[in-house]
């Protein structure tokens, strides 16, 4: 497969997603650089913006098996991963797989939940697997866990733990989209208050599941010259000596910082990683993994701003 056509795909990823959900773009993008690279995507934003819809339309374009899961204060790990059973007729117990056994997982509103379930996502995002007594289940190669959260400002929520943040590639914000989207989207939705489905649209599978390895193919061989690996690495270590912060980034955020520039730069047809595509990636790879110092809360700083600072603050190659 050439980069030509993941780009391709790409494109027409987007121009048909458009017709559903107007004004995600860049997020839809992303999404895509974080299904190549096998990260995990956690989308955070006011209800009614379009995630639940975005993650729907994405798996169908793909032609990815989906599943969702409602997280509520009273949801238990077997909810999420399965437990087994015994069977009385055979003597045996079986497995009764839960949701997370599926190509692309919608965790919605995962922080409405406490942490021992949001815990039981934690081998599956890592490892592609789950272990149920004693015994350990591979998870769909193409796994990917699309996560929502509402800002935790609001009732009802749970902060992630740090382990959990850690696992996922990318954080993105999805915000309110611009005037003339939301009136282009009047035309398309303003007919009933149902949430809509991609299939009533007429949406088909861009590409089948074959191109997905492929493509990943096609992002493992896109070159990080030695000077961009340094500045990965100065980026992350960066975050530790930051006065305002008192956490920094993890080891695994500077592999997955590195894979995530490696898929966005093959979506823009380019076989090496470029300063840009390390920039632009820096605050949904790094902000969330971060914890503030407590002066730094006080004076109400923000960890993005932080890592824009420091992308600023540190030389890149030429």
């Amino acid at each position: 497969m050439a980069v030509a056509e993941v780009v391709a795909v790409a494109n027409q990823l987007r121009e048909a997603a458009g017709r559903v959900v107007m004004g995600h773009e860049r997020t839809l993008q992303l999404l895509f650089t974080a299904l190549l690279a096998e990260g995990h995507v956690l989308l955070e934003g006011v209800p009614g913006t379009a995630k639940t819809l975005l993650a729907r339309t994405f798996a169908a374009l793909l032609d990815l098996e989906f599943r969702r899961i409602q997280f509520t204060p009273d949801l238990m790990p077997a909810d999420v991963v399965g437990t087994n059973l015994f069977d009385f007729q055979s003597s045996r117990f079986t497995l009764a797989k839960g949701p997370v056994f599926t190509e692309l997982l919608l965790a919605d509103e995962l922080n409405r939940t406490p942490p021992k379930t949001q815990a039981a996502l934690l081998e599956a995002m890592q490892e592609r697997s789950v272990t149920l007594d004693g015994t350990t289940h591979a998870l769909s190669p193409a796994f990917l866990v699309v996560a929502t959260q509402n800002p935790i400002e609001q009732e009802g929520t749970y902060p992630l733990p740090e382990a959990q943040l850690d696992r996922f590639l990318l954080k993105l914000k999805v915000g309110y989209p611009a005037r003339d989207q939301e009136r282009a989207m009047v035309a398309v939705h303003g007919r009933s208050v149902a949430m809509p489905r991609p299939a009533d649209f007429g949406l088909a599978p861009v590409v089948g599941r074959e191109f997905l390895a492929g493509a990943r193919q096609v992002v493992a061989q896109v070159a990080l010259a030695d000077a961009v690996a340094d500045y990965v690495v100065d980026l992350v270590r960066a975050t530790r000596e930051h006065p305002s912060l008192s956490c920094g980034a993890s080891p695994r955020a500077i592999n997955m910082l590195a894979a995530a520039a490696r898929a966005l730069a093959a979506l823009e047809g380019q076989l090496y990683v470029v300063p840009d595509h390390v920039k632009a990636l820096a605050v949904p790879v790094l902000a969330h993994r971060l914890v503030l110092a407590p002066a730094a809360e006080i004076e109400g700083q923000s960890a993005a701003a932080i890592v824009e600072q420091i992308v600023e603050q540190t030389p890149a190659p030429r």
